[in-house]
């Protein structure tokens, strides 16, 4: 079973990563000033892993594949790893699709 980790990063905002059952992380949010707003975030993308048009699929200049969950406003609320092909940035949102809605949170910030 998945689970979203809410941590902080070095300049004090607060994020989340998403992983999946294995450990490997498929989603990592944007930086957000509060753990609020960090907490809508993963809402956001509960809702929004359901919607396959919220998944905008991208190749790097390497070649690589990756993809951003966007919310309903078009913001991007969570990017993937990089994968080396289409295929396996398409098991990335399965992944995503499968884990978000029934992931555990869990409060690293509350250590």
């Amino acid at each position: 079973m998945g689970k979203f980790i809410i941590s902080t990063r070095t300049n004090g905002e607060f994020q989340f990563n998403l992983k999946a059952g294995n450990g490997q992380v498929i989603l990592t949010s944007q930086g957000y000033s509060s753990k609020a707003s960090c907490e809508n975030g993963i809402e956001s993308v509960r809702t929004n892993s359901q919607d396959d048009s919220k998944f905008e699929r991208n190749t790097a200049k390497d070649g690589r594949c990756y993809f951003n969950l966007k919310a309903g406003n078009g913001q991007i609320i969570g990017t993937s790893q990089m994968y080396e092909s289409e295929n396996g940035m398409e098991n990335g949102i399965e992944s995503v699709k499968n884990n978000a809605p029934t992931a555990s949170v869990e409060d690293e910030t509350a250590l």
